[in-house]
């Protein structure tokens, strides 16, 4: 089956299986030769129908569980795409994967361009020329990923995600995917469900609208108009005409940090910024949603809120963070390591990698120690423990409470603490996530807290050593030996 846009985009889908075979723009062949552009890893089979009105091609794909649409305008040199899953496929993952020509589009992510490689973890982190690269570095959190792209000389092709888009993906705002992959192809990804660090259930239904635009170079715009697919009939497709709005206030948010307001239910999810105390919302299918304010990727407090078609609905929210008056600090509590020892690196590399600052051990002095020597992760097998120093006041002792959070913990690992001669008890296991975390360029696991009540006669006027070490009952090597990520550590 050939859609011509009649602007230079030419597009060729075997009827099939739904795969497109061929994408000719400008008379220029973008689509790799050999892997084809597809959904999941390639449905097998699939019944393909088309039809044309209004001068609107649409070409239905369906199986079992599966209703996907590819959309042209005639005129526009872009593919509309529309996804409707009623279960998650049973041939990989729940993504749109465009294999094009590497030859043709050259230029990807740089962190992700693993072609030549050596596999140095499980088989998707590889060591290229003495550097390392994973199609996971190409990660950018949802918030932030609207579009990106691939280029080429005078050609280029962009995967565009509106806000919108992720309502019946899961894992909220800061939730992150794979974006590209350099191989032998040019792998352009738009993920809407996977197991990667995965920290709730898969949502199903309409999945999109999104967009896969061809331009001579320059990225496109964010906003994508998709009004004209009000009146297209698409399964499980909610037109703005039967969404509703969110507006608010909030409070209690610590100054500085940036403020997300995050919705969800069991059907969809959404998420706006706050700015100045207050947010709205729009385009959200009627429901009733939890909504969880958070400082930085923090969740600092909690509502709910009922959304009805045509209307708007009112919302305040207030910070229940615990805020004690602490004798001193590390790091902000937000919900993230940034700031800390090779946090500005871990998103685009390995923390192998020989760019990265040696991770220690650390010890970390109160008072003179900068932040940034502080390590954003703690391996078992690699920089355990962390040590503390810290010089008290005989008004600073007496029984104190030390609070670690975390962002993240892989294979069981979790903070316990010694402080001059008293060791802590041994925290409860945390939230398991069955997926690498740290090592595939990510922080956003489960928040949590950890508060261990140091007694009375612990701490003493002058020198004082606090131990955090990384316990597990679980075992692995190096950097997947049980871990934790730092958000911030207190003392009060």
């Amino acid at each position: 089956m050939v859609v011509d846009s009649g602007a230079g985009l030419v597009t060729t889908i075997n009827t099939a299986n739904g795969d497109i075979t061929s994408i000719l723009y400008n008379g220029v062949q973008l689509q790799d030769s050999s892997e084809f552009t597809q959904l999941s890893s390639g449905l097998g089979s699939a019944t393909v129908t088309s039809s044309v009105a209004n001068s609107i091609a649409v070409i239905k794909i369906t199986t079992s569980t599966i209703s996907h649409y590819y959309i042209v305008k005639s005129g526009v040199n872009t593919l509309y795409i529309g996804t409707y899953a009623s279960a998650e496929p049973s041939v990989g993952e729940l993504r749109l994967i465009a294999r094009l020509s590497r030859a043709t589009l050259p230029n990807g992510n740089v962190n992700s361009d693993v072609n030549g490689g050596t596999a140095i973890e499980g088989t998707d982190v590889y060591l290229v020329n003495g550097v390392t690269r994973s199609k996971f570095y190409s990660s950018i959190p949802f918030i932030r990923d609207q579009v990106h792209g691939v280029t080429g000389n005078g050609v280029a092709a962009y995967m565009i995600v509106p806000s919108v888009s992720y309502e019946t993906s899961s894992g909220g705002p800061f939730f992150r995917d794979i974006d590209n992959q350099g191989s032998g192809q040019q792998e352009l990804y738009w993920y809407m469900n996977s197991g990667h660090e995965q920290t709730e259930s898969y949502r199903t239904g309409f999945f999109g609208p999104y967009a896969l635009a061809f331009t001579t170079g320059a990225a496109p715009s964010a906003t994508l108009d998709t009004s004209f697919m009000d009146s297209l009939g698409l399964q499980g497709y909610v037109p703005a005409s039967g969404r509703g709005t969110v507006s608010g206030s909030y409070s209690g948010i610590l100054s500085g940090t940036a403020v997300t307001i995050g919705f969800k239910n069991t059907a969809a999810q959404y998420w706006v910024a706050g700015s100045g105390g207050s947010f709205s919302r729009t385009l959200m299918k009627p429901g009733t949603y939890t909504v969880t304010l958070y400082q930085g990727e923090l969740e600092a407090g909690t509502g709910t809120v009922t959304v009805s078609a045509g209307s708007t609905s009112s919302l305040t929210l207030t910070s229940n963070l615990s805020v004690p008056s602490t004798i001193w600090s590390i790091g902000t509590v937000d919900g993230s390591p940034v700031g800390f020892l090779n946090a500005d690196k871990i998103e685009t590399m390995h923390p192998s990698d020989t760019r990265m600052s040696s991770w220690g051990p650390v010890t970390f002095t109160i008072g003179s120690s900068s932040v940034g020597s502080f390590p954003m992760a703690q391996f078992k097998g690699v920089n355990n423990p962390t040590t503390i120093k810290w010089t008290a006041t005989s008004s600073q002792i007496g029984a104190r409470t030390l609070r670690i959070r975390t962002t993240e913990a892989f294979a069981g690992g979790r903070p316990q603490i010694t402080v001059n001669s008293w060791t802590s008890a041994a925290p409860g296991t945390p939230t398991n996530i069955d997926s690498r975390g740290v090592t595939r360029g990510t922080w956003r696991g489960v928040n949590q807290a950890y508060d261990y009540a140091i007694p009375s006669g612990t701490l003493v006027a002058g020198s004082n050593t606090i131990q955090v070490n990384t316990i597990s009952g679980s075992s692995g090597d190096v950097f997947l030996s049980p871990n934790f990520v730092y958000d911030s550590v207190e003392l009060f």
